[in-house]
C-alpha cells in the first residue's frame, strides 16, 4: 500500500488541532482538499481514523496505532533529510569525541582520517580528558563518543570495543634494564624520567601509580609529544613510559630499547562508549562503525 508523506503530516496535524479546518489552515492547504485527502486515505486503509464530533476530531482506537506510527515516519524522513542535506554540502554536521591520551596519541589519528575523507560534512571536535572525565561527559550529553580505559564501570552508556593498549618503558639503549626486557614498575622508580606535560591524562596516571607505589616520579623535564619524549632518552636524559604502538615507532629509528611493563594496569582495554546509539546523528552512528570495524 502507497503512503504520502502529505497525509501523514496531516493526520497528525489534525490529531495536534483537534480539528480538519484548523489542521488545514495551519498546513496551509484548502479545507475541501484536506477533506478529500483524509477520506481517501480511511478509504485505502479500509478504517476510519477519527470520530467527528460537532466539537472537532479525535483519532480512533486505528487511528492512535496510524498515529504512532505516521509520528516515526516522519521523524525518520526529517532524518534523512538532514544526513543527505549533510552529504551534498548544505549541512554541516558537529560530532564531539573525547579520548584518553593513549588513544589521541595512537590509535586514533589513523582511524580518523578514512571516516573523515567519506563525510567531508563533518566537523570532528576531538579532545583529550582523563577517562572518568570523559564518562561523565557522555553520560550528562556533553559529548557523542567517549574512547577510555575500558576498566571503568560504565552505568547508563552503551560500551563498545576499541582497541587493546600495553604501556612500556622506553629506555636508553645500554641502560640497565634494558638487558632485563622487562620489569615491574616500582624497579624504574629509582631513575629520572622524561614526562609528558603535568595535565596530559596519562601523565597523571603514571604519576599516580608511582605515588601508589610510595615513589613519587622523578621527572627532569616534560616534553609536549612522544617524539620529543623519545629523543631525549635517546640522550640519556631519563626513562619514560609510552603506549606500546608510540615506543616501537620510535625505536626502530632512535637508540632505545622497549622494556615491557608486568605490572597488570599496563595492559589495557579501550573502550568507546555513547549515551544511546539511536540518540547520535547518522553519521555519529557511521564514526561508531568506523572506530569499532562494524
Amino acid at each position: 500500500m502507497h503512503f504520502d508523506l502529505t497525509d501523514l503530516r496531516l493526520i497528525v496535524a489534525v490529531a495536534d488541532c483537534g480539528s480538519l479546518s484548523r489542521a488545514a489552515a495551519e498546513f496551509p492547504i484548502a479545507l475541501s482538499a484536506a477533506s478529500n485527502r483524509l477520506r481517501l486515505l480511511e478509504q485505502r486503509l479500509g478504517v476510519r481514523l477519527f470520530e467527528r464530533h460537532a466539537d472537532g476530531m479525535a483519532p480512533t482506537p486505528a487511528g492512535r496505532i496510524a498515529l504512532d506510527h505516521a509520528r516515526r515516519v516522519i521523524a525518520e524522513a526529517q532524518q534523512l533529510t538532514q544526513a543527505l542535506d549533510g552529504l551534498a554540502g548544505r549541512q554541516r554536521v558537529s560530532v564531539r569525541l573525547a579520548a584518553n591520551t593513549v588513544a589521541n596519541s595512537t590509535f586514533l589519528p589513523p582511524a580518523l582520517g578514512p571516516f573523515l575523507n567519506d563525510y567531508p560534512e563533518v566537523d570532528l571536535h576531538v579532545e583529550e580528558r582523563p577517562s572518568q572525565d570523559i564518562l561523565r561527559a557522555v553520560q550528562d550529553g556533553d559529548i557523542d563518543i567517549g574512547v577510555l580505559d575500558g576498566n571503568l564501570a560504565m552505568p547508563d552508556v552503551v560500551s563498545l570495543p576499541f582497541r587493546h593498549d600495553r604501556l612500556v618503558l622506553l629506555v636508553p639503549n645500554g641502560h640497565a634494564l634494558a638487558a632485563r626486557g622487562h620489569c615491574l614498575f616500582r624497579d624504574a622508580l629509582g631513575f629520572a624520567f622524561v614526562g609528558m606535560p603535568s595535565e596530559r591524562a596519562m601523565q597523571r596516571f603514571v604519576e599516580e601509580m608511582a605515588t601508589l607505589l610510595g615513589k613519587p616520579l622523578t621527572v627532569r623535564v616534560r616534553a609536549p609529544s612522544f617524539f620529543a619524549i623519545s629523543q631525549l632518552v635517546a640522550q640519556d636524559v631519563g626513562l619514560t613510559v609510552l603506549p606500546e604502538a608510540a615506543a616501537q615507532r620510535h625505536s626502530g629509528t632512535l637508540p632505545v630499547s622497549i622494556v615491557t611493563l608486568d605490572d597488570g594496569w599496563a595492559t589495557r582495554e579501550l573502550r568507546l562508549c555513547v549515551r544511546s546509539l539511536e540518540g547520535l546523528t547518522a553519521q555519529g552512528r557511521q564514526l561508531v562503525a568506523y572506530l569499532t570495524g562494524a
